[in-house]
């Protein structure tokens, strides 16, 4: 079982991820998406798994600088927007065997577990 953990390093709700993973005894890969974007390909797989909505970053300041014409915009223009912009993307993002199953970290412990298969 492999699991990447998707965010960045001094992102609060990253950081209380870490620790929920490591107090559960669950090895991890950290991805700095600042440091290491994800490719557009990966977000198209990501956007496929998961669907846009929940990816987005929406109290970020990037979200904000995209104004109302975000509003209406399809899955390609939110890959696009995701690939140029890894702000844009909510965090953490967890994907397991290579397939996103979670992003944030607002769901119970019983949930994570279940979603991340462990």
């Amino acid at each position: 079982m492999s699991i990447q953990v998707y965010g960045i390093p001094n992102c609060g709700t990253c950081k209380k991820a870490f620790k929920w993973l490591e107090d559960s005894g669950v090895s991890y890969e950290f991805i700095n998406t600042k440091e290491n974007p994800p490719t557009r390909a990966i977000i198209e797989n990501w956007v496929n798994s998961l669907g846009f909505k929940p990816m987005r970053n929406t109290s970020g300041q990037s979200y904000r600088d995209l104004g109302e014409v975000r509003n209406n915009w399809t899955n390609k223009e939110w890959i696009e927007a995701f690939a140029s912009d890894a702000m844009l993307l909510k965090r953490p993002l967890f994907v397991k065997d290579g397939t996103a199953v979670l992003v944030g970290f607002r769901e119970t412990p019983d949930v994570m577990r279940e979603k991340l298969g462990i």
